[in-house]
């Protein structure tokens, strides 16, 4: 078997094409998934990757679920943190409940998932930590002032990280995507996403194995000197 890596929000979307990448790769993948357990069965049956259901924004949860993974597969080696959710809304609307619940998921989870690995990483003297981050933790966005703070938050806690892991062969590196073609940006209404793809100076949306790629390299051998890096992939649309 190879190195072991838990992709959490590994089921769909980013997540989805991180597991099949990595388990392509040669990786012996772990996905994690929130609440939809028929979506993540059709996953595991298409692709024979172990899904493990837990919330990710519990550090309780956390906790349980990486020691259930080592005990099914071995040590974590490589973890991604990509598991995501949304909660938008002007501040001057916004329920704290969900400006808890998006840094709750979103950034707390890459802490939650960190300390729960990085001492076997430490023994082991190697680890591979890529959090997904987003253009919008960089930019900005109207309406997601939850979001950006948690993503631009996920960047912060990269550059920390990779230097507390760094003598013990660790790195932690980011990734922020922009506008990918998931099926949550499908979704937009045509006329909206002409104006998303017309801010793009490549012409069009991203591909979701475009950022699994980036991954796949960072967390290689080949990545072992690049560590608190953050990766723009966004088409040139904003460069950061």
């Amino acid at each position: 078997m190879g190195r072991v890596a838990l992709v959490t929000g590994g089921t769909r979307g980013i997540g989805e094409a991180i597991s099949v990448r990595l388990k392509e790769a040669g990786y012996t993948v772990a996905a994690n998934y929130a609440g939809n357990d028929e979506a993540a069965q059709a996953f595991k049956d298409k692709y024979g990757i172990n899904v493990y259901k837990f919330d990710v924004s519990s550090f309780d949860g956390c906790t349980e679920a990486v020691a259930k993974i080592t005990s099914d597969l071995g040590p974590i080696e490589v973890l991604i943190n990509n598991a995501g959710i949304t909660r938008d809304g002007t501040i001057h609307k916004m329920s704290k409940e969900n400006w808890r619940a998006v840094l709750d998921t979103n950034l707390g989870s890459c802490f939650n998932l960190s300390r729960n690995v990085i001492d076997s990483m430490r023994e082991h003297n190697f680890g591979r930590i890529v959090n997904i981050g987003s253009i919008n933790g960089q930019a900005g966005q109207y309406g997601q002032v939850n979001y950006a703070a948690a993503k631009s938050g996920i960047h912060g806690f990269t550059k920390a990280l990779a230097q507390e892991g760094a003598s013990k062969g660790i790195t932690v590196n980011a990734i922020a995507p922009g506008y990918i073609a998931t099926d949550m940006v499908r979704a937009v209404p045509e006329k909206v996403l002409e104006k998303i793809v017309a801010k793009i100076p490549v012409g069009r949306l991203g591909e979701a194995d475009e950022i699994a790629r980036a991954v796949e390299f960072l967390v290689s051998d080949d990545a072992g000197f690049i560590t608190g890096s953050t990766l723009s992939i966004n088409g040139g649309q904003h460069m950061y």
